[in-house]
Formats: C-alpha cells, sequence, structure tokens
C-alpha cells in the first residue's frame, strides 16, 4: 500500500510525487490516459520573472519560491534523467496596446525594480533594435508603451514532464495510467480507498491533483470546489532560422497574447481564453485571431510554416488562486489544483509546500488564501 497516492498525473501529480519520493515515501500516481499529456503537455513553457521574498504575501510567496526551486529542478532532473527540460532564460518583452495599460505597465515596472529585476522601457527606436523582426510595431499596431524584463525563463514542457516521468520512476514512483478514480471509501474521517476503474486502492494518505477534472472527485467527499476548465488554444510556426530572440507578451484590456521562440526557429503563437467547457477543438476564429496577431506584430511571420495547433484546459478556479491543503473533516485527504495559467510555474514551489503539509510538517507559507473550502 503506497503511503501516498495521487490522483492525477499532470504537472502538479508529478511535481509532487518526485519531492514526496525523494523524502522517502512510498508514492503510486493515478491518471485516467498518459502522465502530463493533458492540460501541462498545452502548456508553452512561460515562467514569468520572480524574486524570492520571503516577507511577501503568501500569493507572491509561492511564485517566487516555484521561480527559484526551478532553477535547482532542471539542474537535478538533468543529472537524475539526462534529460534538459530547456530552462532558459529568455527574456520577455511586454507590449502595450493603450495608454491606461501603459500606465500599469509603467508601475509594474517600477515594482519590478524594486524588487531588483532588470527592467528596460523601451521607446519605438528601441523596440526596433531590440527585435528587428518587429521594428515598425509601434506605429503598425499602435503601441503605447513596451518594457523589456531580463530575468523571464522558459522551458520545453514535454521535456519538462517526459524529466518528471523519468525522475519519478527512477525513485520507485508507481505511475498508473488508464485508470479512472472516480469515488473513495471511508471509515470515519479517513480515506480507506480509492474507488478506481481497476477496483479499490487503498492508501495511507490520498492527493486530489486532478486540475480541471477535480469537482467531480471533490463532490464524493462533500466539497463543492469551483474549479472549471477554460480552453486555451496554441498554435506552432517553424521558421528556418530563429528571427525573434525574446518572448513577446501583448498586453491588452482582456488579457494577453504571445510570441515564444524556440532554439530551433518554432515558435509558439497563444493563446485563448475561453469559457467552452471541455470541448477540446481547435477553432478556425481562435487560430486565425492569433495568426493575425502574429503576423501583424511581425511581418516577416507570414512566410512561417504552420506546424500544428493544440489546447488545454486550464483549471480556473474562483479568485484565480489555488486550491492548496487539507480536505476539512479528513484526517488523510489533500487537494492540490485549480492553479489556472500558473500550473508549472508553481508546481516545483506546490510539491514542496504540499509535501511539508502531507509530511506534518509547517508549510513554510500561510495557506489560509489557498482554503480548499473557501468556494
Amino acid at each position: 500500500m503506497p503511503d501516498v497516492l495521487i490522483l492525477g498525473g499532470g504537472v502538479i501529480g508529478l511535481s509532487l510525487g518526485y519531492e514526496l519520493a525523494g523524502q522517502g515515501l512510498r508514492v503510486r500516481i493515478l491518471d485516467r490516459g498518459q502522465p502530463g499529456m493533458q492540460t501541462s503537455w498545452a502548456a508553452a513553457g512561460i515562467l514569468p520573472a520572480n524574486k524570492f521574498r520571503t516577507k511577501a504575501p503568501p500569493m507572491e510567496w509561492l511564485q517566487g519560491f516555484s521561480a527559484q526551486l526551478h532553477a535547482e529542478w532542471a539542474a537535478g532532473l538533468r543529472e537524475e534523467t539526462g534529460i534538459d527540460n530547456g530552462y532558459r532564460r529568455s527574456g520577455v518583452v511586454h507590449l502595450a496596446d493603450s495608454s491606461a495599460v501603459a500606465g500599469e505597465l509603467l508601475q509594474r515596472c517600477e515594482r519590478w525594480r524594486r524588487e531588483g529585476l532588470t527592467v528596460k522601457w523601451l521607446h519605438s527606436t528601441d523596440l526596433d533594435e531590440f527585435e528587428p523582426a518587429l521594428a515598425g510595431a509601434y506605429d503598425r499596431c499602435g503601441l503605447h508603451g513596451a518594457a523589456y524584463v531580463a530575468e523571464e525563463v522558459q522551458l520545453r514542457t514535454p521535456r519538462h514532464l517526459k524529466a518528471l516521468v523519468a525522475a519519478c520512476e527512477k525513485r520507485g514512483v508507481e505511475i498508473s495510467t488508464g485508470v479512472d478514480a472516480f469515488d473513495f471509501e471511508i471509515d470515519g474521517q479517513k480515506v480507506t480507498a480509492v474507488k478506481t476503474s481497476v477496483g479499490p486502492i487503498p492508501a495511507d494518505r490520498v492527493v486530489i491533483a486532478s486540475g480541471a477534472w477535480t469537482q467531480s472527485l471533490t463532490s464524493r467527499l462533500g466539497l463543492k470546489i469551483a474549479v472549471k476548465p477554460m480552453r486555451g488554444q496554441i498554435v506552432l510556426l517553424s521558421t528556418p532560422r530563429r528571427i525573434i530572440d525574446r518572448i513577446i507578451e501583448w498586453i491588452v484590456d482582456f488579457g494577453y497574447h504571445y510570441l515564444q521562440p524556440r532554439d530551433d526557429g518554432r515558435l509558439l503563437v497563444g493563446t485563448t481564453m475561453e469559457d467552452v467547457g471541455f470541448d477540446r477543438r481547435n477553432t478556425a476564429e481562435a487560430i486565425s485571431g492569433m495568426l493575425q496577431f502574429a503576423t501583424r506584430l511581425a511581418p516577416v511571420l507570414g512566410g512561417a510554416t504552420l506546424e500544428q495547433a493544440w489546447c488545454g484546459f486550464r483549471p480556473a478556479s474562483i479568485d484565480g488562486l489555488p486550491y492548496l491543503g487539507a480536505v476539512p473533516g479528513f484526517e488523510n485527504a489533500f487537494i492540490a489544483t485549480g492553479h489556472f495559467r500558473h500550473g508549472l510555474w508553481l508546481s516545483t514551489g506546490t510539491a514542496v509546500v504540499m509535501s511539508r503539509l502531507i509530511r506534518g510538517e509547517s508549510p513554510g507559507v500561510d495557506l489560509t488564501p489557498f482554503r480548499v473550502d473557501r468556494g
């Protein structure tokens, strides 16, 4: 019987399994499909720039802690598995398309500087020199401002997931694929087993880390948790050579789009934010909109090859914060879900914090804002 049974083999479940096994616990992960091949695989792999501050508010603490851990984990995973997850400091250029957004961006720049990040405001000629493929974008796209932040990081999500799976297996984690968990066996205040498509599986402790699919499981424990899927579509382009050096994020009133360059000339174009349930289609309207954004910003991309398009389901919570903690009324049931757009980014910090909690230690941060019974 495992010490910890994790329901969900996405980046949160795999990271937690990796961390718990590193602490000497016997871990089993269940996934209804192949580990990491749902929402996590679809993620672009952008890790926002952050400095870890021990006195920061809980969400900022988790963000900074996670960012710090990613560098350590990238090196550790490469040493354990031989897999390079593509962790690279790319830097990012933020673009603002209105005076209001530009004002907000200026305020963010001041905050980033106070936190010790490397920030440069880019006027029209600066942007043209910085990213020649975007030359003329200020006039062509009606930009009102741009800022460069050097510490933005990216990694290759499929490689990172592959490294996590390999590292989990090296640490003795049992990963069961094609197993659907749908209910629990309960004795008093303890979950004694998880009911699955292959029969009941007993465990000492259980963690629900099933992302956008969480609600059906938590309801079986009498907990209404507000997580719903938000579809995000992504396009992959390729060019003979790399034409953009840094991540480009276009801040707009309703969200943001991005261009994310890879070393091999490929370029990710994202993304949408669609409340359509578990509809896995790529749509002509969304793909067309992203391509128009990309080619307007960098006209040279008009000659790029359209390689592939895909989508994923972000697990959106009611307030944008993840659900982290113990299930009220149970001694051995825990939840780690609802990370919305930031599952990959926050996966390292979530794994360490939840590992501490599951092992009876202080999590190191106040988990009150992340309470699993907040709605």
